[in-house]
């Protein structure tokens, strides 16, 4: 179990092709501040059908990925 299941559970009950998510949205979900382990936490979202897209350290924004389940 990671300390990261709850952003996974979160963006697995999206459907969205592409979710924003501010650092704020994001540690209001987890319940702590990001750190630089957050970057280990990509590979999780895998299995999600999500990928890391953008990481905006200025704008304090994350950007996720649906992955395409057809190829396209």
């Amino acid at each position: 179990m990671s300390k990261y299941d709850p952003l996974s559970k979160f963006i697995q009950n999206e459907k969205q092709k592409k979710i924003l998510l501010s650092f704020e949205q994001i540690q209001d979900i987890l319940g702590f501040r990001l750190d630089h382990s957050f970057l280990n936490c990509k590979k999780e979202l895998l299995a999600y059908g999500y990928t890391v897209g953008k990481i905006s350290r200025k704008e304090k924004i994350i950007t996720f990925i649906k992955m395409s389940d057809s190829g396209e």
